[in-house]
């Protein structure tokens, strides 16, 4: 290997870490990570719960659906696009299946 090649792998990897090498979290990128782990539990607890609970009525179940949402508009405020797209739809389907909705 040249000088000259050497020289310009070792540029190469200043400029671009490997890809093994891991980046620092800031305090903030961690709190976030946090949340979306404790909203990630919730939303399959809320799930399980109403997918195994054969007692649960319907409106009982609207309830937590909807206190799991207030919960998560909370920790991710102005997220309802979010919520919408990603949540909602799971706990239609979830409902039309446990309630047996057409």
């Amino acid at each position: 290997m040249t000088d000259e090649t050497t020289a310009r792998i070792e540029h190469a990897m200043e400029i671009a870490p490997p890809v093994s090498a891991k980046r620092v979290l800031t305090t903030e990128e961690r709190e976030e990570q946090r949340l979306i782990r404790r909203m990630q539990m919730m939303m399959t607890m809320v799930m399980n719960v109403i997918a195994q609970d054969g007692s649960l009525s319907v409106d009982e179940a609207s309830q937590m659906i909807a206190d799991a949402r207030a919960a998560t508009l909370s920790m991710f405020p102005g997220k309802e696009l979010a919520y919408d797209l990603i949540w909602k739809p799971r706990f239609q389907r979830l409902m039309q299946d446990r309630f047996r909705f057409n």
